[in-house]
């Protein structure tokens, strides 16, 4: 095993999206950003061996071709997985110290560096960073460790983030000993990068003002910036400032040690804006939220349609207290219980028994249980998004995608028992003939249904789906977690006069806390006696105190009207933009759940710009809407305008370049993708 002391990696590729093949730019006549990199990290008097790693993606084969001609070694491996690319590299080599530096920072200074490996040879550390509280200018990265780090990080990494990000895990496991080194002033918003080509052309002009030589200092920089500000500020724009924000760097660390980073797909912040979402909130109060650095926002998700009352409800929280000084748990019952289970009835003639959960997949699984319990049939006919829980996801055993129109694509069934195999069979909305053929094929007993989602309800579909459960003895079981109280108060069933067998509530059911409930007729909600069916916190006091209190206060100020009022105005304001700006935007769900895209190809880059640039003016929101009481038009209108003004610049956009260019990190992952 080769001893070289100190090892340079730089991490190349050609594949980057915002300014393809960017390694490969020319930085003066002769040298390409990759070759001027190298020939000032040659100049440090601690570095001995210098190796490029780059992609084993055809694109790249420029790269290799200049570490040939340089005479300079280099390692391909995985695109995605950097980490083990870099681990491989220096899979016949054991060095005191591996320096990371990535390729999109020309100016790394042999100085600096030479002074950060003493510092790191002299302490007993694993990991030396200038990164983590960020005071150098942008391109002055400099990460080094050692191999027992590296080789901890590649044994232990399991997101795709971390072995995206070489020092991720480095970052936030306890084991690994680190220091950060923090200049004497923060100069963090400095950009010698590059990303984009405003980038480009600040490089390009440092380079030229220091030729012919290439080893000046980043002191001589700095000098320069301070000299000629102009240049400096062609660039700004692409200022990440929240990179050291609370939220983002928590979420590093959440997922080291919580799988995913959180417990709710929805709100992980890669749904919406990649690195630079808030991620946790402070405190809330209306339609407000305050995140962990005490910003203020408006929020237009609501707790992905959780609060429609707003958030911290004097009259909720006030019922709420009240009860934890009473106590919230003992040997006895609560009568809340019953209490709230007689208010369900009352609301819904045709039901005659209620169960009680707190969350909705636990609803969904629950009311399949009872239901299976009275028809002694296991089959089930599904229409939308109904949880996380086996049965469910049963339905890709069969083929991996039959959720990828009410989930999300290619969703893994795995851990999910393969006994279950063709008990669930999706069918999507508005297709009747599509769910008659599963009926008569496969001796359906349940049809578990969202009421409405994406698309207006439709009559003339319920209905016969109403007389085919008639006909067939099927139960039929309308999934309201996400509709219940929206249009009306209760189900929104109510409405259009079709009651099914079973319903399910939940979401706004609490205003916030956790209550869910699955209400029935008599003879089928007491089949619930004949299966097990129990969880120590279905007893808990809080959700049944606030759920009666939420119901209280909905039918008092009428909130379903009011939100569908706010609703209708914000179609009518969308419609308005779209026909002023010329750009075709469509819209879906309930009014008080008003979701719109660009009809694109190019929607999810859309998406991700409006989300950024709402988020700077103040505004927490994805593509969907979700509205409480506490909204009104003075912060709709504020939305709105920003929005007019977003959608003049999207409409100038000719190619995917464009749009990229005017994003500050990644676009959003796909969310879930409903039925109807």
């Amino acid at each position: 095993m080769v001893k070289d002391k100190v090892v340079c990696i730089i991490q190349a590729r050609c594949s980057s999206t915002r300014l393809p093949k960017k390694v490969l730019k020319k930085i003066n006549k002769k040298l390409t950003i990759l070759e001027f990199l190298i020939m000032r990290l040659q100049k440090s008097k601690h570095i001995s061996k210098i190796i490029v790693a780059c992609s084993n993606n055809p694109s790249d084969i420029p790269i290799v071709n200049i570490c040939k001609k340089n005479k300079i070694p280099y390692y391909r491996g995985s695109e995605n997985n950097v980490l083990d690319r870099f681990y491989n590299a220096l899979i016949n080599s054991n060095p005191k110290a591996i320096i990371r530096i990535t390729s999109d920072c020309p100016f790394a200074d042999p100085y600096l560096l030479d002074w950060f490996i003493k510092i790191f040879l002299k302490k007993n550390i694993d990991f030396l960073n200038n990164t983590e509280k960020r005071t150098f200018p942008n391109g002055m990265d400099i990460e080094i460790f050692n191999k027992k780090s590296l080789k901890l990080a590649w044994k232990n990494s399991k997101t795709a983030y971390e072995k995206e990000h070489v020092t991720a895990f480095l970052f936030s496991s306890k084991k690994v000993k680190k220091t950060c080194i923090k200049y004497k002033k923060d100069l963090s918003q400095m950009r010698w990068t590059l990303d984009y080509k405003e980038d480009l052309k600040v490089i390009k002009y440092i380079a030229k003002y220091f030729a012919p030589n290439i080893y000046f200092s980043w002191k001589s920089i700095l000098f320069l910036e301070k000299k000629n500000k102009g240049i400096f500020e062609l660039n700004k724009k692409y200022v990440k400032k929240n990179d050291l924000k609370a939220g983002p760097k928590l979420w590093l660390q959440a997922k080291n040690i919580i799988p995913g980073g959180n417990m709710f797909l929805s709100k992980r912040p890669e749904m919406y804006l990649p690195k630079f979402w808030p991620t946790y909130f402070k405190s809330s109060k209306g339609c407000r939220v305050k995140d962990l650095d005490g910003k203020t926002y408006y929020d237009m998700t609501m707790g992905v349609g959780t609060n429609v009352l707003g958030y911290t409800n004097s009259k909720v929280n006030n019922a709420v207290k009240r009860a934890i000084e009473k106590g919230t748990m003992s040997t006895l019952n609560c009568p809340e219980e019953v209490y709230l289970a007689k208010k369900l009835i009352s609301m819904h003639s045709w039901a005659g028994g209620v169960k009680f959960t707190r969350t909705g997949g636990e609803a969904n699984a629950l009311s399949l249980r009872i239901a299976r319990s009275f028809t002694k049939k296991t089959n089930v006919a599904i229409c939308g998004y109904h949880g996380w829980h086996d049965w469910y996801l049963s339905a890709n055993l069969n083929r991996k995608n039959n959720l990828s129109k009410h989930l999300l694509s290619d969703l893994s069934a795995s851990g999910v028992p393969n006994v279950l195999k063709n008990t669930v069979f999706p069918f999507r909305y508005k297709k009747f003939n599509e769910l008659k053929k599963i009926v008569n094929k496969n001796n359906i007993g349940i049809i578990l249904m969202e009421f409405s989602r994406n698309l207006k309800p439709d009559i003339n579909f319920l209905r016969k789906i109403r007389k085919l459960s008639n006909k067939k003895n099927i139960i039929l079981i309308f999934d309201e977690c996400t509709s219940g109280f929206r249009q009306s108060f209760g189900g929104l069933h109510k409405l259009y006069k079709i009651n099914p067998d079973m319903a399910i509530f939940g979401k706004c059911l609490g205003n916030g806390h956790a209550i869910s409930a699955v209400i029935g007729r008599k003879n089928i909600m007491d089949s619930a006696q004949n299966s097990f069916i129990s969880s120590t916190f279905w007893s808990e006091r809080i959700g049944y105190v606030a759920s009666l209190k939420t119901l209280n206060e909905m039918e008092k100020i009428k909130s379903w009207k009011i939100i569908t009022k706010m609703g209708l105005y914000v179609r009518k304001k969308l419609k308005y933009l779209s026909k002023k700006n010329r750009i075709k935007i469509n819209t879906w769900g309930l009014p008080a759940i008003t979701g719109y895209s660009i009809e694109s190809d190019k929607n999810n880059y859309f998406k991700t710009y409006i989300t950024q640039e709402m988020l700077k003016k103040g505004f927490i929101t994805g593509n969907c809407i979700y509205l409480c009481v506490e909204h009104n038009k003075k912060i709709l209108n504020k939305y709105f305008s920003i929005l007019d003004h977003l959608l003049k610049i999207i409409k100038k956009c000719r190619t995917e370049n464009d749009m990229q260019n005017l994003l500050d990190g990644d676009t959003s992952h796909s969310t879930f993708k409903r039925l109807n």
